[in-house]
């Protein structure tokens, strides 16, 4: 009777999952069938490598995915030596309220991104005028302003669940605070770190509504993706598309390896001198 009804909750448990794969089969794995057959074929339906030459030779393409990546490095850079400190300061510091600190951090999010970036813009032309500054420089200022708290979060759950033992061995081992700092709280805050460049560096490569809203601007790769698929260039936009998941890809497998290292090395060596 038990062998029965443990089979009875496998199946039943099977059969929940069923809503589920029929999502990820419809939405995800069917688009991206889609995306990959329009990358690797011409008008003809005939498989071809044009498309990715196309991209390749050319420059418009090429410069777009340069510059995106360089908006999304510095981004990603500025972001996590604001959100660092914050974060730190807030989980380890003896700061009265943290959750009223903290939630002044966050409490942006709950406002419409279009009337924040509107806000923005208001705000830096009353200091420069007429918007002199690069449009780089204003880019990753309203990069960082939109994603700054999806950096600060993680770092700060990370520090927060912080077991303060290994503080405190790392102090018994006569280790200072800039030794401990750097031998226990940052290699065990790594996670925090990979999770907050994930979110922040990812979204900075394809959103182009700041650079729109603030120049009317369409140079990132998000915007180029759509301009192709607008102009009924579905090939060349599928194969953009495609080039761009792969380097999320590789990305995310980069990140995730490292941060699964460092973390192994910081538990094996947390209060090592």
């Amino acid at each position: 009777m038990q062998l029965k009804n443990k089979s009875r909750f496998r199946l039943s448990r099977a059969q929940l999952s069923l809503p589920y794969g029929l999502f990820l089969v419809c939405f995800v794995l069917a688009p991206l069938f889609v995306i990959i057959y329009y990358a690797f074929t011409n008008g003809e339906g005939r498989v071809t490598l044009d498309n990715l030459l196309g991209f390749l030779e050319n420059p418009k393409t090429t410069g777009t995915l340069l510059y995106s990546f360089g908006i999304a490095v510095v981004t990603t850079s500025v972001c996590l030596l604001l959100a660092y400190p914050i974060a730190y300061i807030l989980a380890r510091g003896k700061i009265r309220h943290k959750s009223v600190v903290l939630m002044l951090f966050i409490m942006p999010m709950w406002i419409n991104f279009t009337l924040r970036i509107t806000a923005l813009k208001e705000i830096l032309t009353i200091i420069e005028g007429n918007l002199s500054f690069h449009p780089f420089l204003n880019t990753v200022i309203g990069m960082t302003y939109d994603f700054l708290p999806f950096m600060i979060l993680p770092i700060y759950t990370t520090l927060l669940k912080l077991d303060k033992s290994l503080l405190e061995a790392s102090s018994d081992l006569g280790a200072d605070a800039l030794q401990t700092f750097l031998k226990v709280t940052l290699p065990l805050s790594v996670p925090g770190i990979i999770s907050g460049i994930f979110m922040v560096f990812l979204p900075s490569m394809t959103n182009y509504v700041v650079l729109d809203m603030l120049y009317n601007s369409t140079y990132i790769m998000g915007s180029l993706i759509g301009a192709y698929f607008a102009a009924y260039d579905w090939h060349g936009g599928s194969m953009i598309s495609l080039v761009l998941l792969i380097i999320i890809l590789v990305f995310t497998l980069f990140t995730n390896r490292y941060a699964d290292e460092d973390a192994g090395n910081g538990r094996g060596g947390v209060v090592s001198r």
